[in-house]
């Protein structure tokens, strides 16, 4: 008999689950959180370099939940699948610290070692993740769909509290301590690797207390196959044969009726997940996981990044104790410049030039030491230009400059400066405000002696950050809403042996939402906030859609399988009058006994 936990329904062994989950997030959000900057200051990639690998990393986490979960139900089964795949998992993140190592080899070999180490850490968090999940819901008895439940907020807050310590702890690590000369990768990412080993002494060391449901086979064979041939049978029948109530009940011929049963159910949840990746897009458009690669690496950003995971660590227990319980109460399913400027001055205004065409030469006349002289240059529109005038032998000439050159931030207040064949540094431009945009000119002559002289063309943002805190309370209620009840829901509408693979199937809602932010963000080219109320618009259309799947679908209970068709019975149909009178299908249950949807 499972041991519960001090007199409750809890098994005991769900410890050992949610502090593995514990670890192994920390161990992932740490590492994660340091991606962007180790690639752009340690690896010296470019940003569209490091955009590309940060997001297919993402996106690999996400994709391979599917590899793992059919090991897991196929082949090694769950427990023997977590505990191998979470070595693969320590490997990685070995590997990837030690190519954070400078006196390890040339930057080649830092790139070879940290991309090794980030395929072995996406086959290891990727591979785990249905499978933990799954596993933690296979320790409930049947009749605890309660706490099985709850269970899964508790998983659901274990991630989050992860993330959110992980996201604090190893940018210090990374900025406070110094090792080789410099900022020490090599122990910030070695730190995520030591809590990955815990996460896996800790759910070793819970063993002997799993309820441990074996695998029954090559299930995604036997899947396709059945699919297959019913679609073969299908096509190949005579318009006189009888019809059949569902298109995979041709099978039957070939398959048992539990297998086709099994199937209809994971394709009624596969189909009711099709509009869900659109809620990740929209979810993914926060600045810290979103495409324009932002760092959490200052104390203004942390706080920004940290909300989210704060958030639900309080909204969990809200929800679960307060607002489901009085939803059920109530029923309810769930360019002219006149002034006078100085040397390296910024103008007190700028001007909108109206062009009336997409492009258009503009003559300026600019007066100096009372000697009038003329600039012609081509403005296209919807641009902003810097106008830099300077003295030459024959008077004033002006230059028309879109973008000068890109700084490179190194630590403050030294940033240097490249142009397309020179590059100059460091140099002290002072505080570079949030929000701010300054245009910085550069005298002298060469490279030793540049001389900055800094404006400001925006003024720095003076909007509080407090200001963005309901946005994500909104989108936190959300998150609890929609992400713990997949989980649950995942869970309670899968059969016995595909537990896994419809966990990987609601993970894979995740990858998908990754790709459709890709394909919008670098085919659309839409400024910000047209991108933002895009996907605000796509996903309210995918609200009305879901709705009407949702109130279509028909809640299944998988322990009536097991009842209904009785494990080595031998002969699962009879010729008796009353066998032949029950419908091929399983009973339905209507929503009273749902879970929250």
């Amino acid at each position: 008999m499972t041991k519960k936990l001090c007199g409750t329904n809890y098994p005991i062994s769900i410890c050992f689950i949610v502090v593995n989950e514990f670890c192994e997030r920390f161990s992932y959000y740490g590492m994660k959180a340091l991606l962007t900057l180790y690639f752009l200051n340690y690896l010296h990639w470019d940003k569209d370099l490091s955009t590309a690998v940060y997001h297919a990393f993402s996106s690999l986490c996400y994709f391979t939940p599917i590899l793992g979960a059919l090991i897991a139900d196929s082949w090694l089964g769950k427990f023997k699948t977590i505990i191998y795949l979470s070595i693969v998992y320590v490997i990685g993140h070995v590997v990837k610290s030690v190519g954070a190592i400078p006196t390890v080899g040339n930057n080649d070999v830092h790139i070879a070692l940290s991309l090794l180490g980030l395929i072995l850490i996406a086959l290891g968090t990727g591979g785990i993740k249905p499978c933990v999940a799954a596993f933690g819901g296979d320790q409930f008895d049947e009749e605890h769909v309660s706490e099985r439940q709850k269970f899964f907020s508790i998983f659901y807050m274990s991630i989050n509290a992860g993330s959110l310590l992980s996201t604090v702890i190893t940018p210090i690590l990374r900025g406070d301590v110094q090792c080789f000369g410099g900022d020490c990768y090599a122990l910030a990412f070695g730190v995520p690797a030591a809590l990955m080993i815990v996460a896996l002494v800790v759910f070793i060391a819970g063993s002997g207390m799993y309820k441990r449901n074996p695998p029954q086979g090559n299930i995604l064979l036997e899947v396709c196959n059945c699919i297959g041939f019913a679609i073969k049978n299908r096509w190949r029948s005579l318009k006189s044969d009888p019809q059949r109530n569902h298109w995979l009940d041709w099978a039957e011929e070939k398959y048992s009726k539990r297998l086709i049963q099994e199937i209809k159910m994971v394709l009624r949840v596969l189909v009711l997940y099709i509009p869900l990746p659109m809620f990740w897009a929209l979810f993914d458009q926060q600045v810290c996981e979103g495409k324009r690669l932002m760092i959490c690496h200052n104390k203004s950003t942390s706080l920004h990044c940290m909300l989210n995971a704060l958030l639900i660590l309080v909204f969990v227990p809200i929800f679960d104790l307060v607002i489901y319980p009085l939803v059920r109460l109530c029923r309810i399913n769930n360019l002219n410049i006149n002034p006078p400027l100085s040397v390296c001055q910024d103008p007190p205004e700028y001007k909108t030039l109206l062009l009336g065409t997409s492009s258009k030469d503009l003559m300026m006349q600019v007066t100096f030491e009372g000697t009038a002289y003329e600039c012609e240059q081509m403005f296209e529109q919807e641009k902003a230009y810097s106008l830099i005038l300077y003295s030459s032998t024959t008077g004033i000439k002006c230059k028309l400059l879109l973008k000068p050159c890109y700084v490179v931030f190194s630590r403050y207040p030294d940033v240097s400066c490249h142009s397309e064949s020179k590059e100059c540094g460091p140099l002290n431009l002072g505080l570079l405000d949030f929000g701010a945009s300054y245009t910085v000119i550069l005298t002298g002559e060469g490279l030793s002696n540049i001389v900055p002289h800094k404006m400001e063309d925006v003024k720095a943002n003076n909007v509080h950050i407090a200001w963005q805190i309901p946005q994500y309370v909104l989108i936190t209620a959300g998150e609890v809403m929609f992400s713990i009840t997949g989980l649950e829901f995942s869970y309670a509408q899968a059969p016995a042996n595909m537990k896994s693979v419809l966990q990987a199937g609601w993970l894979l809602t995740v990858a998908f939402g990754n790709v459709i932010v890709l394909i919008v963000a670098e085919g659309a080219g839409l400024e910000q906030w047209k991108e933002f109320l895009l996907f605000a618009g796509l996903l309210l259309g995918v609200f009305f859609i879901f709705s009407i799947m949702a109130y279509f679908y028909t809640y299944v209970d998988p322990d009536q399988l097991d009842k209904f068709y009785l494990e080595g019975s031998g002969k699962e149909e009879s010729d008796d009058d009353n066998t032949k009178k029950k419908s091929n299908d399983i009973n339905l249950k209507k929503t009273e006994k749902s879970t929250r949807l």
